[in-house]
């Protein structure tokens, strides 16, 4: 009997990579919007308001073991790989809190309740954001795409600075590369 596809590994090499569309490009430098999102902790988060070193990894969405994926997610570049990025982060979250970051958030367009079951299953240590509404996403003018009937957002990872983006990961691709190649970038900052 053949398993299940896995949600924490995944094969980069049998995916299609996404390419820079430049659909991010006008976000290095830009101060964020005074709105705030709702949190797995159960806070409100104004993401303008956090002080120091805040880094937000943004991703289409999180299976579910029990519930397959969309048709076709995995030949949507950059869909695949929401789980296996949150726990990078999860695993590297001592390290960059060592390396000056004071808030790390995922965040994607699914409900907090939807959210609430990955945070638990996945043990994060820290909270993810819902921009359900896409009020971030429209702010931003944040890369999307459209699967289905829903509006997700493209992968990518912003690092903030007392309210404003100095630095944007953009495609993220594998995404289990992501929180070591945030972590290299804020070394070279501090180097």
């Amino acid at each position: 009997m053949a398993n299940a596809p896995s949600l924490e590994h995944v094969n980069w090499d049998d995916l299609p990579r996404p390419e820079d569309d430049g659909a991010a490009d006008h976000l290095r430098g830009k101060t964020l919007p005074h709105l705030s999102l709702p949190a797995t902790n159960g806070q409100s988060v104004t993401l303008s308001d956090l002080d120091g070193l805040t880094v937000i990894y943004i991703y289409p969405m999180t299976g579910r073991p029990d519930t397959p994926l969309p048709d076709g997610w995995d030949m949507i570049p950059g869909a695949r790989g929401c789980t296996p990025q949150s726990c990078t982060f999860r695993n590297h979250f001592a390290s960059l809190k060592d390396m000056g970051v004071s808030h790390l958030f995922g965040l994607s367009t699914q409900s907090t309740d939807y959210q609430k079951e990955a945070c638990e299953r996945l043990h994060l240590p820290f909270p993810l954001l819902s921009d359900e509404k896409l009020i971030l996403a429209k702010a931003l003018c944040l890369p999307t795409m459209n699967v289905g009937s829903e509006t997700l957002l493209k992968r990518l990872t912003m690092v903030i600075e007392n309210g404003s983006i100095i630095f944007i990961r953009y495609p993220v691709f594998p995404p289990d590369s992501d929180a070591a190649n945030v972590m290299e970038w804020l070394g070279r900052q501090a180097g």
